[in-house]
């Protein structure tokens, strides 16, 4: 096992072990869900607050590890599998770290989802933009739209293109921390425009490809 999925073993045990450290500290509801401003709007009883994150994390973690298994694109994966499986690791800690503010929140020592969020999905954004840069043609990982998935060079340039892209997403998602209520804004609005242009882009490139004027 290399050390990226020990790291992810890692993780999922830690965030085993600090929700059953913390929990006989907890009230018997706890935060579940932030207004823009930051504040809280809802609540769970504990014993499903607490469970939430890792209830995503365990089965999401075992279906990214088995998704190269049954690809029928599998051979790929092993080209750029390195960041693959550090797209687990980032995306493992990225629950981990919302565990913890679920917990702190509970403990009583709130953290803003205004502050928090940006950053993480900032940084994940950033990763997924580097993991693209390396990403070879699969049925489950990248950009596959019908004109990546049929021709290698349109998936190669649409992939470039969105490596960069994602990364000024991931700057401009961080960004949002120093705006408050409106910092769900430069999380969303980046992600889906850049996800619209791509689709857009992979479409225009097939047909250039093909001898097509755009």
């Amino acid at each position: 096992m290399t050390p990226v999925r020990y790291g992810i073993l890692l993780l999922v045990v830690l965030t085993l072990a600090v929700t059953v450290i913390a929990y006989p500290a907890l009230p018997d509801r706890i935060p579940s869900h932030w207004n823009a401003a930051g504040e809280v709007d809802g609540y769970l009883p504990t014993p499903w607050g607490v469970l939430i994150v890792p209830l995503l994390m365990i089965p999401f973690a075992a279906l990214l590890f088995l998704l190269p298994r049954i690809d029928p694109l599998k051979a790929n994966y092993r080209k750029f599998r390195p960041y693959y499986d550090g797209f687990i690791l980032v995306f493992v800690g990225y629950l981990f770290v919302i565990q913890l503010q679920i917990l702190l929140w509970g403990l009583g020592y709130p953290v803003s989802p205004n502050l928090l969020y940006p950053v993480l999905f900032g940084g994940l954004f950033i990763y997924i933009g580097f993991m693209l840069e390396h990403a070879e043609q699969t049925w489950f990982v990248g950009i596959r739209t019908p004109w990546t998935l049929s021709s290698e060079r349109v998936w190669k340039k649409t992939h470039a293109r969105g490596g960069t892209l994602f990364k000024v997403a991931g700057i401009v998602s961080m960004a949002g921390a120093l705006f408050g209520p409106y910092a769900l804004w430069f999380i969303l609005v980046p992600a889906l425009a850049v996800s619209a242009y791509l689709v857009v882009y992979s479409y225009l490139e097939f047909r250039r490809e093909e001898g097509v004027p755009g």
